[in-house]
C-alpha cells in the first residue's frame, strides 16, 4: 500500500500525514486531528453530516480522499468563526432559533450555509434548499434550519467584514 507523506492546513494549521492517500477525509480530521466536529454520517456523500471547506466551497469529507487536500486549505466546523472568542453569523443563528436536536447534521448544515451566504447574501427560500439538498436531517428542524438560515443573513449584513468570513 502507498504511503502518502505530506502536510494538511486544516484550520488554519499545518499537520503531518503519513498515511494512505485513499483516507477519506473525515477519518484524518476526527481521527488523526481529533476534531470530532464534522461528523460520519452515511460514508457516501450523500446526507452532508461531514461537510467541511476546501478551499472555500462545501466538500463531502466521507468521500474526499485526503490526497485530494493537499496544498488546499482546509476549514471545519471548530474554525468556522473568525476568532475563538465569536461565533460565525450561522452558528449564531442556529443557536438564537434553537436549530439543533440531536444535532448530528448540524455542523454540515453549518458548513453548507456559510457557502452559500459568502455568495448569496439574501438568499431566497429556494435557493437555501437548494444549498442544503442532500444535507439530511434526521429530526426534521428544516423549518427552523430555513428561518436559521434567513436569521443569519440578517446577523452577517449587520455585522462587519471579518465576522463574515466563510472558511
Amino acid at each position: 500500500m502507498p504511503v502518502l507523506r505530506t502536510r494538511l492546513s486544516v484550520n488554519g494549521t499545518t499537520h503531518p500525514y503519513d498515511g494512505d492517500p485513499e483516507q477519506p477525509l473525515l477519518w484524518v480530521l476526527r481521527d488523526a486531528l481529533a476534531l470530532t466536529g464534522t461528523k460520519y454520517g452515511c460514508g457516501i456523500g450523500a446526507c452532508g453530516a461531514c461537510t467541511v471547506h476546501v478551499d472555500g466551497q462545501a466538500q463531502r469529507s466521507c468521500v474526499v480522499p485526503v490526497k485530494a487536500v493537499v496544498g488546499r486549505r482546509v476549514v471545519t466546523i471548530e474554525a468556522l468563526a473568525a476568532s475563538r472568542d465569536s461565533l460565525h453569523p450561522v452558528q449564531q443563528a442556529w443557536l438564537e432559533l434553537d436549530v439543533p436536536q440531536c444535532g448530528w447534521c448540524q455542523a454540515g448544515q453549518m458548513m453548507a450555509v456559510a457557502t452559500l451566504l459568502r455568495d448569496k447574501p439574501r438568499p431566497t427560500d429556494e435557493e437555501i434548499d437548494g444549498a442544503l439538498r442532500g444535507n439530511l436531517c434526521r429530526c426534521g428542524t428544516y423549518a427552523r434550519i430555513r428561518a436559521a438560515v434567513h436569521r443569519a443573513a440578517e446577523i452577517a449584513a449587520a455585522a462587519p467584514a471579518a465576522a463574515r468570513s466563510a472558511g
